[in-house]
Parts: C-alpha cells; structure tokens; sequence
C-alpha cells in the first residue's frame, strides 16, 4: 500500500495515547505521518484501557472504556485501522480468559472477537491491522485468572493473550503486527529497558522508532 495521504485510525492505550514520550510529535503514529506523508494519523488511544470489559469498574472512568466501546465515535472515513492493546488485560489482573466460541467483552476471547467483528461491521472494505502486545517487565509471572463458571482458577502470562490475539485475529484473517515476536526489544534486559523501555512498559521515543518501523512494514504490504 502506498501511505501517502492515508487516513489511519489508532485505536489503542496508554502507548498509542502517547505515555512515554517527551513529546506527541514522538508517538509511534505521528512518526510514520512524518515519515509517510499521512493525511491522518488519529489517536484513538486512552490510557488505562483493555480490550476485555472490566468487571470491578475503576475510579479513573476513562480506565473503564474498553475497546470495542469507542468504536462508535471513531471517524467512519479512513483507509486502514491499526488495534493495539491487550497489555492492560494481562497487567490490570481481572479479566476471564474464556472460551474460542465466546463472542461478548466479559472474557478476552470474546472481547477480541466483539472487537474485530465489530471494526469489520463498521469498516467492511478497509484493512484492519492487529498489533500484538510489546513485552514488558515480568510478563512471566502467571497472573490467577478466575474462570468463567467461577470454580477454577488459571495461570497465565502475557503470552497467553498474545497468543489469543494472534489466533483470534487468524480466524478474522486480519494482518498482524507481531512486537512481541519482532520488536527487537525486552525491558527485562536492564540495558534494553534503559534505552528505549524505562518503566518496563511503556516505550520511550527511541522504542516508538522501533514500532513505527516494524508497523510501516507491515502498512506497507497491505
């Protein structure tokens, strides 16, 4: 796909918000308008926010507003949509795993399904681009995830819901972005984390360099 004067909507978090960087003109998305001659490049991105629907509702109210939630004031004008999130899912510690044949946003399965359905419905004929989550600082430590029946309890890392993305994605035949396979980077390497990942989460200008790169590869190939 040719860039130049594309609209791109970014729906997203506290990275695609722009946390981390020293200035908005360093965020991920407004590298590549730079770069690519976008006409575009809106920041759907809220700080705080999941795919999955919370089920103890936060103080913070935007924290609450999941993805699929927003999708509704987005632009209906745009020639691509770029999703990335799902590592709040993993660090905010609440959200049931469920099932492939969930399709509401009270499980993550099923949130990545209502997600992707619900951009599909609204955006029938653009690419829908998925960008899988960064690694960050102790993704490995399994997080206690309680079922959907409430009787068993599960253990699980960040590559669990990477791997959900991934195949939920798959079933949709939507494009990835692959960070966690391909950024290069991971914050629990103390001189990677001190170069482009400082608090371990969110990247800073030199790490949004990094993702530009890789998502204009793959916005490239469309």
């Amino acid at each position: 796909m040719e860039l130049q004067g594309k609209i791109i909507h970014f729906l997203g978090d506290s990275i695609t918000e722009g946390v981390g960087v020293s200035h908005p003109s360093k965020i991920y998305h407004a590298l590549l308008k730079e770069a690519y001659g976008l006409k575009a490049a809106n920041n759907y991105g809220i700080s705080g926010t999941c795919l999955a629907d919370r089920r103890t509702p936060l103080d913070i109210e935007s924290f609450n507003r999941h993805f699929v939630s927003r999708v509704g004031e987005m632009d209906p004008v745009a020639d691509v949509i770029v999703v990335f999130g799902g590592t709040n899912d993993f660090g905010h510690g609440e959200v049931v795993m469920g099932t492939p044949n969930d399709r509401t946003p009270d499980t993550f399965y099923g949130a990545c399904h209502h997600l992707y359905r619900t951009l599909i419905d609204k955006y029938p004929t653009i690419p829908i681009v998925i960008m899988t989550p960064l690694h960050r600082w102790y993704e490995e430590i399994p997080q206690i995830r309680t079922t959907a029946d409430g009787l068993v309890k599960e253990a699980v890392t960040l590559r669990t819901y990477v791997e959900i993305i991934r195949e939920v994605a798959g079933y949709y035949g939507l494009p990835i972005c692959d960070l966690y396979a391909n950024a290069g980077f991971h914050p629990e390497i103390p001189s990677q984390r001190e170069a482009l990942c400082p608090d371990g989460l969110h990247p800073n200008d030199a790490g949004h360099v990094i993702i530009a790169s890789r998502l204009a590869g793959v916005l490239k190939a469309l």
